[in-house]
């Protein structure tokens, strides 16, 4: 079953092509971290798409004092063998050891379209790998490498707290086993203007040590020598940013993981509609006097939200009591949720106020 978008009249074509533009405009802005086997003046890829994930709330900020805090060049000698470079035939990308076996953690965009790769450890060993199982949706894969014995390090579950020191380990611009520091600059980050483009550019981890193309997929790690997120993203200079690199959190990495680890899938809740954000023309063009909400601009008609009674032009202000304030806010939310939950929707459409409660159900296959 493919999200298929509900016949349209002028009115809503015209919502689309303005929510477009927009979603065109933040997605040239944002890049991935993946790099060209050989070191360029800029290299980036642009991120793919994808939609919402259950079971990854990340938990509570790790408490102060557990675990002996160490320098940043005691991290990078304990850490560099458990973060590896991967090599395809469209470029390249990091990847973390997950378990002794030879098993490696990665961005899906690293290795999109593969089915061998090469892996590169710090010690200058190279070795063959295979593609086990990849999760477009949240963007991580696991990697099969030809070797055993690796470290593997600890992952900690638990979100770090804003202002903690931070080093990344990866492999920018094809400069293997670089290390950069920084501190956690921010928590349950979303990039908008992304819920269109990738899905799974939600409640990310921002960080200022620097991210660049070739980190995708590398870690993210604390001050305690624990990876807290995946590398996934960064906004480039050219985009007036300064430092704004994204990690996945570790939390939704390991969940991920061990689901693909169990059968090769994820399961994802869905929603089935197309979400957009609300602005004051878009309010009076669809004559509503919600001031927050997000749009719904087409609706798979077979899906849960078009059985339910939504349709393409309603405005969700708020989903079990948490005000929806950008289609970023809306699919962060459907991360936490299971298929077979049923989810309470607050409506507007015009100026009528509705309660419609949804079943959402198991992400189907496919794009």
């Amino acid at each position: 079953m493919k999200l298929r978008a509900a016949p349209q009249g002028p009115q809503t074509r015209r919502l689309l092509a303005g929510f477009f533009a927009v979603v065109l405009g933040s997605a040239a802005a944002l890049t991935a971290c993946t790099g060209s086997p050989d070191p360029a003046p800029s290299p980036s890829v642009s991120l793919g798409s994808g939609s919402p994930t259950p079971n990854t709330s990340p938990g509570p900020a790790s408490p102060e004092g557990t675990g002996t805090a160490m320098s940043i060049s005691q991290i990078v000698e304990n850490l560099s063998p458990s973060v590896v470079t991967i090599f395809t035939e469209q470029g390249l990308g990091s990847g973390v050891v997950y378990s002794e076996d030879g098993l490696i953690l990665t961005n899906e965009h690293v290795i999109r379209g593969e089915t061998e790769v090469e892996v590169a450890f710090a010690d200058g060993q190279r070795v063959a790998g295979t593609v086990r199982a990849t999760d477009p949706v949240t963007d991580l894969a696991l990697v099969q490498a030809d070797r055993t014995g690796l470290p593997k390090p600890t992952y900690q579950t638990s979100l770090p707290k804003v202002g903690e020191g931070a080093v990344v380990l990866g492999s920018p611009l094809g400069f293997e086993n670089t290390a950069t520091a920084g501190i956690i600059s921010g928590l349950h980050r979303s990039i908008p203007g992304s819920a269109r483009n990738s899905l799974s550019l939600i409640d990310l981890i921002q960080t200022d040590a620097p991210i660049s193309p070739g980190n995708s997929g590398g870690a993210l790690i604390n001050m305690r020598g624990e990876v807290v997120g995946i590398s996934e993203a960064y906004i480039p200079p050219s985009s007036g940013a300064v430092a704004l690199g994204f990690a996945i959190p570790a939390a939704t990495a390991v969940e991920v993981a061990e689901e693909l680890l169990a059968d090769g899938s994820a399961k994802h809740a869905y929603l089935g509609l197309t979400p957009g954000g609300l602005t004051r023309q878009i309010a009076e063009q669809l004559g509503t006097d919600a001031s927050t909400g997000v749009v719904v601009l087409s609706v798979d008609g077979d899906g849960p939200a078009g059985t339910a009674g939504i349709r393409p032009g309603d405005v969700l202000e708020s989903m079990e009591g948490v005000e929806l304030a950008a289609p970023e806010k809306l699919l962060a939310e459907l991360r936490i949720r299971n298929p077979g939950d049923t989810v309470g929707f607050k409506v507007k459409r015009g100026n009528e106020s509705l309660d419609i409660k949804v079943d959402l159900i198991e992400r189907p296959a496919g794009p």
